[in-house]
């Protein structure tokens, strides 16, 4: 973060200094951190209450490890008694918000002025591919500058301002991810930091049960691009009607991404190898696109992108279009995301392991869409000469059509001839039944109730060149089953040396 003083971060949270005589010229220079563990010298420690356990009580702690100011909801003092330092507001989740919104104004401010690092914020949503898009579009802006992007999916009312809160004057790019699980989250967040360039990804099938609907989630997807700054541009998925109807509501340039004929940043010969890795050429117009009759220049250059699901390519197509519209060339981009790697775990993680099984582990997280995704992807990995095995958990906060859409996962799994099935409790319970209307019998699905149970039953079941799929919501804990099978664990036999 950029140093400022106690004064200045009670201003922006509208707190007041404690105690009384702490001096106001008390500068913060070091992270802004939530977890005592990670303080260094000059921090400010953010006490957050959470579920289990309550920032506050850690509090003496960070400021023995270096904290120099502590954001908190109460008056606070050390086992001796004496206070410790702190800014005292009303409700310190929001505070942080406030903070992160003012120390953005100052870092526009900062790189507005000659010889400043033209800062520019680049939002990403949708129900699918946020963190991956997130991910390469960070890849793409270091190569061309100092970047800041979430660690993991840090993509809420905390981790947003806790990215943000990371720049510095030198940062050229801020990237963030914007998650919602309900009407108003993206417009808090996006009032926090403004972008520069909003992507729009997809109105899938998540969080449906705190949307109440799939046009809920479109409108509430559509408010990143109405919280843009000035000026800023909405790049939008051309291939998903929802996405582009957005292009109405933008206050500015739209730029477009997609597969078809129209869309401004678009593939062209996509394909895939049986790898399951996509290429194709990026063919791309002006973004955004020059105003008037006359259509701009297009170029076009190759791409074969080193993640696994053809999924992937309309998530680097997104990254292609925001990093050209903050004005990178168009060969810098396409070799970038033909470099880039998948940075966060859990997701659509391959390993071949010795003993001649690969795993797949997208457990991170799951909702229809990407678990077809998925599952596509596992079946062109398998091709016709290895077995396809997936591991399927729960598919959470999908409100009153859980059951349906855990049914027609099971379905798609018989359609794709996905040689086992195993269905890891009892909310996943709906795929198992799909699987079993569409024609799935015997031996080619198998119910357990947990984690622990689906690991006894690969260790039984797993054999060389079987190909792995896991994929659950993350509460769902498949992630754990994820992390055994990429160390060669439930099913690895000895290799010998």
């Amino acid at each position: 973060m950029i140093a400022l003083t106690a004064a200045q971060v009670a201003a922006a949270t509208g707190g007041r200094l404690h105690p009384a005589d702490l001096d106001p010229a008390t500068v913060v220079s070091g992270a802004v951190v939530v977890d005592s563990r990670q303080v260094e010298p000059g921090s400010l420690f953010v006490a957050l209450p959470g579920e289990h356990v309550d920032g506050h009580d850690f509090a003496s702690t960070a400021v023995s490890g270096g904290a120099r100011l502590v954001l908190a909801a109460r008056e606070l003092a050390d086992d001796a008694g004496d206070a410790l330092p702190s800014v005292v507001v009303e409700d310190v989740e929001r505070a942080l918000g406030d903070l992160a919104r003012e120390v953005l104004v100052l870092l526009r401010e900062a790189a507005a002025e000659p010889g400043g690092a033209g800062l520019q914020v680049i939002g990403v949503t949708g129900s699918v591919g946020k963190t991956t898009t997130k991910d390469l579009l960070a890849q793409l802006c270091t190569a061309a500058g100092p970047t800041v992007a979430p660690v993991k999916s840090f993509n809420n009312e905390i981790g947003l301002p806790l990215t943000v809160l990371r720049a510095d004057e030198q940062t050229r790019f801020l990237v963030l991810e914007m998650g919602a699980s309900g009407p108003g989250h993206l417009t808090y967040l996006t009032d926090i930091a403004p972008p520069d360039v909003a992507v729009v990804l997809v109105v899938g099938h998540a969080h449906l049960g705190g949307f109440g609907g799939i046009e809920a989630v479109a409108r509430a997807k559509s408010e990143i691009v109405t919280g843009l700054a000035p000026g800023g541009v909405a790049v939008l998925n051309a291939d998903d009607d929802r996405v582009r109807a957005m292009a109405d509501l933008a206050p500015g340039p739209v730029a477009t991404f997609g597969t078809t004929s129209t869309a401004d940043v678009r593939a062209v010969d996509l394909r895939v190898d049986r790898a399951g890795r996509a290429a194709f050429t990026l063919d791309a117009g002006p973004v955004p696109p020059v105003e008037g009759d006359a259509p701009g220049e297009r170029r076009r250059a190759d791409v074969a992108l080193r993640l696994v699901g053809e999924h992937h390519a309309h998530n680097a197509l997104a990254a292609a279009a925001a990093a050209l519209a903050v004005g990178l060339p168009l060969d810098d981009v396409a070799a970038g995301l033909g470099a880039a790697d998948a940075l966060s775990p859990h997701r659509m993680h391959v390993v071949d392991r010795p003993d001649g099984i690969t795993v797949v582990d997208d457990s991170y997280n799951a909702n229809p869409d990407s678990v077809r995704a998925a599952l596509r992807a596992l079946a062109v990995l398998a091709g016709r000469e290895r077995r396809s095995v997936a591991v399927l958990g729960e598919m959470m906060e999908l409100g009153p059509d859980a059951r349906a859409e855990h049914e027609a996962i099971g379905l798609q799994v018989v359609r794709l001839n996905v040689g086992l099935t195993v269905v890891v409790g009892k909310g996943a319970l709906g795929i198992a039944a799909g699987a079993q209307r569409e024609g799935s019998w015997g031996d080619e699905v198998a119910i357990v109730d947990d984690v622990d149970a689906a690991a006894a039953l690969l260790e039984r079941e797993l054999r060389p060149g079987d190909v792995v799929l896991v994929k659950s919501s993350q509460d769902a804990g498949l992630w754990r089953l994820g992390d055994l099978l990429t160390a060669g664990g439930a099913g690895a036999t000895e290799v010998p040396a």
